[in-house]
């Protein structure tokens, strides 16, 4: 071979395994006493508005940068924070909090009740953050007093109060605050080196528990990269997918939190008439899933317990309505005796689904039984599911086609076809936007009046009173939108999150919240300790 040959060989792959070293992380820096670096950031990676709660940093998990009104205790209730106490009237429509009067932005400027209301007003503006659609406007009554006026009965409302980082209202633009944020919590910005990592460091005027980690270097690692950052020693704590969830690294832990993430996936209730969203112009609506006698096929057919032992590695748990077993709403009496291949056969048929060209897949009325689903690629367990779910399916004629794809592609089918979607919040109003009849977010099109009026009972409740409505969303002994009623979606399972962290930090775990739709890895980071000092 020509010599000049061989030397531009050996450059390529010295390029090429530098440029590895880097993606793998060999450029993250050494870690002091105090220093952490973490490649487990909100599971969806890098924010693409930055770090500005308005534009839906972080939401449902803790903020880091920003200070919430109310935090969420491990026990489900609510604690205060920014507040000192506050009332709820007696139709659930207006809220009054009171603020601490002692708290200041990291830019030296006091955080009042005008910074409270003009977040809260500007997220419910944007849409990018919590459903605010009950909020009618927050406003100031003095310096250090807020309230809450709702167009209608809401008692999840105090949920958003745990929810949304309070920005400062003065100096906020929502251009550029992002890149910049100024907060009033346990951590001050420093810098974001896009594609790459972003670094806070302690803010030493928190009012609240100091924590003692004094600066968190956050990478946007995901999947096999951040795996590899573990194995290399270079992050203290490493989310990483189920499939991993059982390796074992040398001088790390690894630590399988139970969250209330769960996995479906969403089937159109309603069938193809041509009709498009006003919008977006999207197509909606199926003439398969559409079927109530495919729904049932699929939801009674499918294995769950398969699913999870083998897409969730044995570290997942079969869910039947999406609601996750912790919560106090979840609904047992949801749970079906599934992995009837011959029921889900015989429903098909009953209902006029034969395969009469002998091609395996079921047809009626010239339509075959054949539609799409698709997950993002970035997610290996919606993968994993996606494919299992496809191949069970053909053992009763129904065929699946898995499709990874970005969102921007998966958006204008969402109406139309199959997507493997992941929920999970302490907010039970997330149950009630995804199958109440009008709600922008019931992407399947179900029109349910019963549990349309279980939302309705449930939001004019307390928190307490209204589990019951919530959990008869499910199945109330006649209908609901599991299998056994609209079999609405085809609930596949619930996953644990897997954390490798280094020896020299203890996240105690025992005192670590459930960990919601998207991570809260940091909800207890006041508790954390550094049990050595270097790395």
């Amino acid at each position: 071979m020509d010599k000049k040959y061989i030397i531009g060989a050996v450059i390529a792959i010295i390029i090429v395994l530098l440029g590895g070293a880097l993606l793998l992380g060999g450029n993250t820096p050494e870690r002091g006493p105090g220093e952490i670096v973490v490649a487990a950031y909100s599971h969806g990676g890098e924010p693409e508005a930055g770090f500005d709660s308005i534009a839906g940093w972080n939401y449902y998990a803790e903020p880091l940068i920003q200070s919430t009104l109310l935090k969420m205790n491990t026990n489900g209730t609510y604690s205060n924070d920014l507040a000192t106490d506050y009332q709820i009237n007696s139709d659930y429509s207006k809220y009054t909090v009171n603020l601490r009067d002692d708290v200041k932005f990291t830019d030296g400027t006091p955080l009042t009740a005008e910074d409270v209301a003009f977040t809260f007003n500007a997220a419910k503006e944007s849409g990018a953050s919590l459903d605010l659609s009950a909020l009618k406007e927050a406003k100031a009554v003095d310096d250090y007093t807020v309230e809450f006026d709702l167009d209608k009965s809401d008692s999840t409302f105090l949920d958003k109060l745990a929810y949304i980082g309070i920005v400062p209202s003065d100096s906020y633009n929502n251009e550029t605050y992002g890149e910049n944020p100024v907060g009033s919590g346990p951590y001050k910005f420093v810098q974001w080196d896009k594609g790459q990592q972003v670094i806070l460091e302690k803010n030493p005027d928190y009012y609240g528990k100091m924590p003692q980690v004094e600066k968190i270097t956050i990478l946007f690692a995901q999947n096999e990269a951040a795996f590899n950052l573990a194995k290399n020693g270079e992050a203290d704590i490493v989310a990483v997918p189920l499939e991993y969830g059982k390796e074992k690294i040398d001088g790390y832990t690894m630590y399988l939190m139970d969250t209330i993430d769960v996995r479906g996936i969403s089937l159109p209730n309603v069938p193809d008439t041509g009709e498009v969203t006003e919008e977006d112009n999207y197509p909606i609506g199926n003439n398969v899933t559409s079927d109530i006698a495919v729904r049932k096929a699929l939801n009674y057919g499918i294995n769950r317990t398969a699913l999870a032992d083998g897409a969730l590695n044995g570290l997942g748990v079969p869910s039947y309505d999406g609601v996750a077993h912790q919560l106090p709403w979840a609904n047992p009496n949801a749970k079906i005796q599934d992995g009837d291949v011959a029921f889900a056969n015989k429903t098909l048929e009953e209902a006029g689904w034969v395969d009469s060209d002998g091609d395996g897949i079921r047809e009626k009325d010239g339509t075959k039984a054949s539609f799409k689903i698709y997950y993002p690629p970035g997610a290996p367990e919606r993968q994993a599911l996606s494919l299992g779910v496809s191949e069970q399916a053909k053992e009763f004629g129904i065929e699946i086609e898995a499709i990874g794809a970005e969102w921007d592609e998966i958006n204008p089918n969402k109406y139309s076809q199959g997507v493997v979607y992941g929920y999970g919040s302490t907010d039970p109003s997330d149950v009630g936007s995804r199958y109440y009849s009008s709600s922008p977010s019931n992407v399947v099109g179900i029109n349910n009046s019963a549990i349309d009026a279980h939302i309705d009972a449930a939001m004019s409740e307390s928190r307490e009173a209204s589990y019951k409505d919530w959990a008869a969303v499910s199945w109330d002994g006649t209908t609901g939108i599991s299998a056994q009623g609209d079999a609405a979606w085809l609930w596949l399972g619930e996953i644990k999150y897997g954390y490798f962290v280094n020896d020299r930090v203890d996240i105690s775990n025992d005192t670590a919240l459930l960990q919601p739709h998207g991570g809260d890895l940091f909800s207890n980071v006041y508790d954390w300790t550094m049990t050595n000092a270097t790395a």
